[in-house]
């Protein structure tokens, strides 16, 4: 009976535990997860200007032929190779002066990157010192190509205290099983106080999104009419905001179709569109509207790149690293956005393209004003 006794009450925290899931879902709105550096570098008090910075990170494996987004084989990253391209990353954002870094790919505790919290990482290697982070894949143990536990997302550095940090969800996609989207990225957009830059009874904002890549149905539409929906609500109450990320989308105007320069060996460009992974995440034209989905953002709040010339290759930040394994091609088009209801410093925003190596995605800086508009 002793044995009955200890052997059921097992049974029970066995099944328990696997009745947990193993992929984290989440609320409409929840807290992020705060991080502070280990040693806190003073900014100055009042500034007039604002270095604001957006980069997808690609989780610190730099140019890495990653079988997910790039036609790799390798799945994992080793610690070491990881430290070496996140110690780029915080070096140039300490060379940027950043003040605020809207960060997306970042990972906090992955196998494939060694399990770095890469928010801490760059916090004790910057002069930046408060972070928020939210989850867009949080994932026990990923059986396939050896990935194993996952925990990445998007997260918001900045000089200057953080509060009231939460994290929105997006939709998810609906083309897809309901098996592949329980594990699936669960997008999101982080959206910060920041009290130290607030104007009188004016408010002031942080707002980071990561918009879907690969989507066949329209969650694209969907995730960038919930953006302008958030950035519309600040600036109706009559508050700033300085917002970006890796919107996944062109610029109004731009070339849609990039299946043959993104498809992998044996892929064929052709018309099946849900089926064909070369199309997936190519900009197909066969969604209509995609060369405008970004025309709410650029009619409603002021671009660090206007629309005039966001599409010329200065200004290209992404190429995934087939193109430049295939032809030498380290960015072909524009991906990564700033916007701000204040304004730019005339002359500030650049697109650092020298940075290509550290990530398939280059960051994109701007200097705001923080006076009277």
């Amino acid at each position: 009976m002793r044995i009955i006794h200890i052997i059921f009450p097992l049974l029970i925290i066995m099944l328990n535990i696997m009745c947990e899931p193993f992929a984290n879902s989440f609320p409409n709105k929840s807290d992020a997860k705060m991080y502070k550096a280990d040693n806190i570098v003073t900014p100055t008090s009042n500034p007039e200007q604002l270095k604001v910075v957006t980069w997808n990170i690609r989780w610190g494996c730099g140019r890495l032929p990653w079988f997910g987004d790039s036609c790799g084989e390798k799945s994992l990253a080793d610690y070491d190779s990881v430290e070496i391209i996140m110690q780029k990353i915080a070096d140039s954002l300490n060379a940027m002066e950043a003040d605020i870094v809207l960060l997306q790919e970042v990972d906090i505790e992955s196998k494939r990157s060694g399990f770095m919290d890469q928010v801490q990482f760059l916090l004790d290697n910057t002069n930046l010192n408060y972070g928020a982070y939210a989850s867009v894949m949080e994932v026990d143990f990923v059986f396939s190509d050896g990935l194993g536990r996952i925990n990445t997302g998007n997260a918001i550095l900045s000089k200057f205290k953080l509060t009231e940090a939460q994290r929105i969800k997006l939709r998810l996609r609906t083309d897809q099983s309901t098996l592949v989207q329980y594990g699936y990225a669960r997008r999101n957009i982080v959206k910060v106080k920041i009290p130290e830059l607030s104007q009188g009874a004016k408010d002031f904002y942080a707002v980071n999104i990561h918009a879907t890549a690969f989507a066949t149905d329209d969650t694209k539409q969907q995730h960038i009419n919930k953006y302008v929906e958030i950035l519309t609500d600040i600036q109706d109450n009559d508050n700033y905001f300085v917002t970006g990320g890796d919107l996944n989308s062109v610029p109004p105007g731009s070339v849609t179709d990039f299946c043959e320069s993104d498809k992998c060996d044996g892929e064929e460009c052709d018309e099946d569109y849900e089926n064909n992974k070369a199309y997936q995440g190519s900009y197909f034209e066969h969604f209509e509207g995609e060369p405008d989905i970004l025309v709410p953002l650029y009619n409603s709040f002021i671009a660090a790149i206007h629309s005039a010339d966001a599409n010329l290759p200065s200004h290209f930040t992404h190429a995934p690293s087939t193109s430049y394994e295939k032809n030498n091609v380290k960015y072909d088009r524009k991906l990564d956005y700033l916007f701000t209801n204040k304004n730019w410093v005339e002359g500030s925003t650049r697109t650092h393209q020298a940075a290509w190596q550290i990530s398939d995605h280059t960051p994109v800086s701007g200097v705001v004003m923080l006076g009277d508009r």
